[in-house]
C-alpha cells in the first residue's frame, strides 16, 4: 500500500481502507465491500489486505469471481459441490474479486449465494465490485436469489465506495506524452 496513489481516485475513504488493513473486521465477520469503476485500485487494496491476514496467521483464500463460480460449477454432483462449499466457508477471509465483470446464469448466483450464506456472520467474505448492487441483476440476469444475496452479503457490510477515473488509461496517457517528448528529442 506504500505505492497506492491516494491522490488518484477522485473519492476514496483511506481511513476506512487503513481501517481494514488492522483486519479487526476478521473478528467480527464483517464483509468489506469495495465498489468502483475499474482500475482504481480496489484488487490491489484487496490483496494488500488479504497478504497482511496472511502474515497475521489467518487463514485466506483468494478468487476472481469466475475462478470461484466456475469452480463450484464444475463439481462433480452435489457431494462434490458441497464438500467444496464446506471448504469455502472455513478461511477466515475469503476474497472474490471482480464480481461484476462478467455476467452468469442464475446457477451461478445460487451457487454464490450458498458461499455467501454458509459464511454469513461467521467468517469475513471480501468482494471487489465494478457495479453498484442495483446493478447486480445484470450480472445475475433472472435469478431469483440477487436480492437475497446482495442483503446476506451487505447485512455485516462495510461497503467503501471509490470513484475516479481509470488508472491505466492515466498511466497510458502519460506514457503516450514521454514517447511523444522523447520522439520529438531524436528528431533534433
Amino acid at each position: 500500500m506504500t505505492d497506492f496513489n491516494w491522490d488518484w481516485p477522485k473519492k476514496i475513504d483511506r481511513e476506512a481502507i487503513e481501517d481494514l488493513l488492522s483486519l479487526e473486521f476478521l473478528g467480527e465477520a464483517l464483509n468489506p465491500i469495495l465498489i468502483g469503476p475499474n482500475s482504481l485500485g480496489k484488487t490491489m487494496i484487496a490483496q494488500n489486505i488479504a497478504h497482511r491476514a496472511l502474515l497475521a496467521g489467518h487463514t485466506v483464500r483468494f478468487y476472481t469471481a469466475s475462478q470461484l463460480l466456475s469452480g463450484l460449477a464444475a463439481e462433480d454432483g452435489p457431494v462434490a459441490r458441497t464438500r467444496k462449499l464446506r471448504a469455502l466457508a472455513k478461511p477466515d477471509l475469503l476474497v472474490i474479486d471482480e464480481v461484476g465483470y462478467l455476467s452468469y446464469d442464475n446457477r451461478f448466483a445460487d451457487l454464490l449465494f450458498e458461499v455467501v450464506s454458509l459464511r454469513h456472520r461467521q467468517r469475513s467474505t471480501m468482494v471487489t465490485t465494478n457495479r453498484p448492487f442495483q446493478e447486480w441483476g445484470e450480472i445475475f440476469p433472472n435469478a431469483v436469489s440477487v436480492v437475497t444475496l446482495v442483503d446476506r452479503l451487505t447485512h455485516c457490510s462495510e461497503v467503501i465506495k471509490i470513484e475516479g477515473n481509470s488508472y491505466s488509461l492515466h498511466e497510458a496517457e502519460l506514457r503516450a506524452q514521454q514517447k511523444a517528448v522523447d520522439r520529438a528529442a531524436r528528431r533534433k
